[in-house]
């Protein structure tokens, strides 16, 4: 698997540490879960906005 450096205030990243603790899983796999939800969302944002656009074409070209 393939490492990433990232840096990050101190305090976002002992929230994260705390969240990872809270939820029992390691920093790095909460991070791909962020990361992953984030992906899907601007994946479907990006769908529903490609729709949108698709019904205003055909609207038009109606």
């Amino acid at each position: 698997m393939a490492r990433v450096l990232i840096s990050m205030p101190e305090k976002f990243l002992d929230e994260i540490d705390s969240l990872a603790l809270n939820e029992n899983r390691s920093r790095s796999e909460l991070i791909r879960e962020a990361l992953r939800t984030y992906m899907y969302r601007n994946q479907v944002r990006n769908t529903k906005r490609a729709d949108r656009n698709a019904e205003l074409l055909d609207s038009l070209l109606g």
